[in-house]
C-alpha cells in the first residue's frame, strides 16, 4: 500500500488540490466562506487578492474592453505564478477538465486503444492556431470570444453552481478523447493549454533526466500526456525544458530508474552552450 501511494504520489497531489480547489469555490457560494470566491476566470482571494486569467483578461484586451486596476494585478500575479512554478503546471493541477482527460486516457491504456488508433488525425500545433484565432474573434466580435464556448468555464461553473450544460461539456471531452484523439482536448485543441505553454518556457521547476540511470523501459512516455517532451529519454541528460510540460509528475512516479526527477532550471549550463 505504501510503494502503491508513493507511485502515484503526485497524482494523489494533483487530485487533492484540484478538488480542494473546487471545495473552495463550492463553499464561498453554498455557505458564504469567503476564502476563494468567483471562478477560474476571476477570482478574489481572502477579500482582498484579486486573481484573473491572463489569457480571458488579454481577450478582454483585444475586444477593446476597459479593465479595471484589479483584473490587470490579478492577472499579473497569476501570469508571475505560473512563469516561476510552471505555465502548464494549471493545466494538470488546477483544472477541473484534466480529471476528465486523465480517466479517458487511463481507459485507452487499459483496453489497448493506444495501440488500435495510432494515427493522430490532428497535430499539437492546432492549439496555437485557436490561440491566435480566440484574439482575432475577440477583436472582431468585441467580447471574450474563447469565454463563451470554453469547456473549462462550463465545467468549472457548473460544479460551483449546479451542472446544467456542465454535463454536456464534460461527456463531450470525454468521448473525444477516448475514441476520437488521443489526449485531444488538453494536448491539441485548448488555447489556454497553448497559452501557458508560452508563459511557461522560462519557468523554474523541470523534470531533469539522468540517461546514465535510464534503461529504455519508456514507462515515462506511455502516460505522459505530452511525450513529445520526453524526446532525450535515453538519448542524453538534460533537463525538460520545453513549456509545453505540464509537470504533473506521472513521468517521475512510473520511472524505476530514478532516472526522472523535479528540479531547478539550470539557467547556467544553458548559457554556457
Amino acid at each position: 500500500m505504501t510503494n502503491f501511494i508513493y507511485k502515484h504520489r503526485f497524482l494523489f497531489l494533483r487530485r487533492i488540490t484540484q478538488i480542494s480547489l473546487l471545495l473552495l469555490y463550492v463553499s464561498a457560494n453554498i455557505w458564504g466562506l469567503n476564502i476563494l470566491v468567483g471562478n477560474l476566470s476571476s477570482s478574489l482571494f481572502l477579500d482582498t487578492v484579486p486573481l484573473s486569467d491572463p489569457f480571458a483578461i488579454l481577450q478582454m484586451l483585444s475586444a477593446g474592453a476597459i479593465l479595471g486596476l484589479d483584473v490587470i494585478i490579478g492577472a499579473l500575479i497569476i501570469t508571475t505564478f505560473y512563469l516561476i512554478v510552471g505555465g502548464r503546471v494549471f493545466c494538470s493541477w488546477v483544472c477541473p477538465v484534466n480529471m476528465i482527460t486523465d480517466l479517458s486516457n487511463y481507459i485507452r491504456r487499459k483496453t489497448g486503444l493506444n495501440k488500435i488508433q495510432k494515427k493522430q488525425p490532428a497535430t499539437r500545433s492546432m492549439r496555437y492556431w485557436v490561440l491566435g484565432l480566440s484574439f482575432v474573434i475577440s477583436f472582431i466580435l468585441g467580447v471574450a470570444a474563447f469565454e463563451l464556448v470554453s469547456p473549462i468555464g462550463m465545467i468549472h461553473r457548473g460544479i460551483i453552481f449546479g451542472l446544467g450544460f456542465g454535463w454536456a461539456a464534460m461527456l463531450v471531452i470525454f468521448l473525444f478523447d477516448l475514441f476520437v484523439l488521443k489526449n485531444g482536448w488538453c494536448g491539441h485543441i485548448c488555447p489556454l493549454g497553448g497559452f501557458y505553454a508560452v508563459v511557461g518556457k522560462m519557468s523554474l521547476i523541470r523534470v531533469d533526466h539522468k540517461e546514465d540511470k535510464c534503461t529504455l523501459c519508456m514507462k515515462c512516455k506511455e502516460v505522459c500526456p505530452e511525450n513529445q517532451v520526453l524526446f532525450m529519454v535515453g538519448k542524453s541528460s538534460e533537463q525538460v525544458l520545453s513549456g509545453e510540460c505540464t509537470n504533473c509528475g506521472r513521468c517521475v512516479e512510473v520511472c524505476d530508474d530514478d532516472a526522472l526527477n523535479f528540479s531547478i532550471r539550470k539557467f547556467y549550463e544553458e548559457n554556457k552552450q
